[in-house]
């Protein structure tokens, strides 16, 4: 098994930024890929990035693309989501997650593991 703790979440105005920290511990030697996703009150989960556990595939959300970067420190077993340019539609609950299969996935089905989320707000 994998244990995922996020934290960095926070009330920020738009136009700021925020770091977000996922640190995994368990079988992390398992672990293919890991993403990240958030849910905004009455909505789906949807799917934001995604990055591979060697190497540098990432892959982003359209709606994310080029404000917000995906990156990990191996040797912490930690994956962080610098989000940039924030919009209140950025709004959610950010959660991350350990991708189950040996492939990249948007669909949150596709995922074992994941953390307990922490709130991003944007004001606007």
């Amino acid at each position: 098994q994998v244990q995922l703790v996020e934290s960095g979440g926070g009330l920020v105005q738009a136009g700021g930024s925020l770091r977000l920290s996922c640190a995994a511990s368990g079988r992390t030697f398992s672990i293919f890929a890991m993403g990240w996703f958030r849910q905004a009150p009455g909505k789906e989960r949807e799917f934001v990035a995604i990055i591979g556990w060697s190497g540098n595939s990432t892959i982003y959300a359209g709606s994310v693309k080029g404000r917000f970067t995906i990156s990990r420190d191996n040797a912490k077993n930690t994956v962080y989501l610098q989000m940039n340019s924030l919009k209140p539609e950025d709004t959610a609950v950010y959660y991350c997650a350990v991708a189950r299969y040996s492939y990249y996935s948007s669909r949150p089905v596709d995922y074992d593991y994941w953390g307990q989320g922490t709130q991003v707000t944007v004001s606007s």
